[in-house]
This record gives structure tokens, sequence and C-alpha cells, in this order.
């Protein structure tokens, strides 16, 4: 069942699944707590309490936010732990990776450890260069700016084709369930919103976080012309010892969608040590 949790006027929409240490897992723009639908069963299964979120403006939270950067989707994370009783492992992907960072840096009594999806976590210098080299690189910018330009749905549709270079079997009615969401008026501004937001709050975090990190990145995400190269500087920016890295061959800019077996894979030995210790 659906819960609300009301913070500074707005509401955030959380599933509660299972028994054990609490995992709170956070989607990416555009999406909801359903990008999770393979990897939180899989997790709640294993023995842990998941709390599945929609982030302010998605699914079933509520639209009209004062703002919607990656420190006011860390605030709403850390209010959701602290009501479910902490400590807590965060899985974001995407924005939420970056959410995720700023919720360890700043309620470090809380967050246990964290696990970033395909992560924006630091800010991106213009890369001309790896727009002219890498198709898929060119194809998601494109669709993205057109996003932040336009706010139009049809290009957001289009990034996904990109950003999910093999697509899972359901796609066709996942596909139509987000172009639904997305046609819900103020949805679509939320998600151009998002996109204007600028990772550099939590890459300021970075070198203040405490606890464990795992990064998982797509070795064909259409956000990075190199998605490792991305990674390791999230991992040179953390302090020394506290990171761990992972790319998954032939996936896109959801890894848990298109290869959620490998993610928990990844995911379930990270929890063992990381919720065993808090």
């Amino acid at each position: 069942m659906t819960e609300h949790l009301s913070i500074n006027g707005g509401t955030i929409a959380y599933d509660v699944t299972g028994e054990g240490p609490l995992v709170v897992l956070a989607h990416g723009i555009g999406d909801s707590q359903h990008s999770y639908r393979f990897l939180a069963p899989a997790l709640a299964a294993a023995g842990y309490r998941v709390a599945n979120v929609d982030i302010r403006g998605c699914g079933d939270s509520s639209l009209g936010w004062d703002g919607y950067s990656r420190t006011d989707i860390a605030g709403d994370l850390v209010a959701v732990v602290r009501e479910l009783g902490g400590p807590a492992v965060l899985v974001g992907q995407s924005i939420s990776g970056g959410a995720a960072t700023i919720a360890a840096a700043t309620a470090p009594e809380l967050i246990a450890g964290v696990v970033e999806l395909a992560p924006f976590t630091r800010a991106q210098a213009f890369d001309l260069g790896g727009l002219l080299r890498v198709k898929r690189f060119r194809a998601g910018y494109t669709q993205l700016a057109q996003v932040i330009m336009w706010g139009r749905a049809a290009n957001w549709l289009k990034y996904l084709d990109v950003a999910l270079p093999v697509k899972p079997a359901d796609w066709d009615a996942e596909r139509a369930r987000i172009e639904a969401k997305l046609s819900e008026p103020g949805r679509v501004k939320a998600l151009q919103a998002m996109c204007k937001t600028s990772p550099a709050d939590a890459g300021a975090q970075l070198p203040n976080v405490r606890c464990p990190v795992l990064i998982v990145e797509g070795s064909l995400d259409p956000d990075w012309a190199d998605p490792r190269a991305e990674g390791e500087k999230i991992l040179a920016d953390l302090p020394r010892g506290l990171g761990e890295l992972v790319v998954v061959d032939g996936a896109g800019h959801y890894p848990h969608v298109q290869t959620p077996e490998r993610v928990a894979e990844l995911t379930l030995p990270f929890l063992n040590r990381t919720l065993a210790r808090a």
C-alpha cells in the first residue's frame, strides 16, 4: 500500500515491502518507483525492508515544489529514512544518485551506505569531442537538450529509446505508462525543471561522504561519452577507499531495468556488508 509523507506542504509517495534492515530506492528524472519493479522484489526477498520512493514531482508524489535540485531530493530522502527509522542504504539512479551523495554527507547518522546507478553527481563540462566521436552520446544529448529547451515529452521518450539499448520484455507497457504519467498537467514541467538543475551541489559534497559507496555505470550509457571515466572521476572525489566502481557491459542509463539480475548481484553483497556494520 502506498504511504504519503508530508514535507513542506508537498507529499512524497512510497511503498514499503519486506522486513529487515532498511533500503530506500530513488529513481531518476521523468520516472517513478516503477523503475525498480525488478530490483525491489529481489531485495525484499533477500531479507530487506525496501522503501521505494516516488521523488518529488514524479509518480504519485505531488507537484508544485519550490525546487527540484539534488539537495531538495536529498532532504526528502532523509525525511523518509527518519520516518521509517534508519539507518538505511540509499539506492539512487541518475539525479537521485547525486541526491543520495548529499544525503550521505549531510545526514551520516541515518545513511549507512549509498549505491549510485548511472549517477549524475558531478558538474559536467561541455564535451565537444565526445559529441563528435560517440553516436549514442550525441543522440542522447540532442534529445535531452530539446527537453530542456522545449519541455516536450516526445523528446524524453526518444531519449529513453537511446538510454535503454536493450529493452525489457515489458517495455511497450512501461513506455505507455511513462507517457500517460507525463501527460498529466505539470509532470513534464517538473521533468524539465530537473533536467535544468546542476549536479554541482552533489559534487561539492563528495569529499564529505563517510559511508561506503558503490557506483554502477552502464558501458553504453548515452549520458557520457565515456561512462567508466565518469565513474572514476566520482571515485577520485570521494575520500580514498570509500568507493568502488563496476561497469556493466552493454547496459545503458538504466542498468536496474535492463540488467536487474546483475544489479542485484552487485547490490546484495554491498547491503550485507554495509548494513551489518550499521
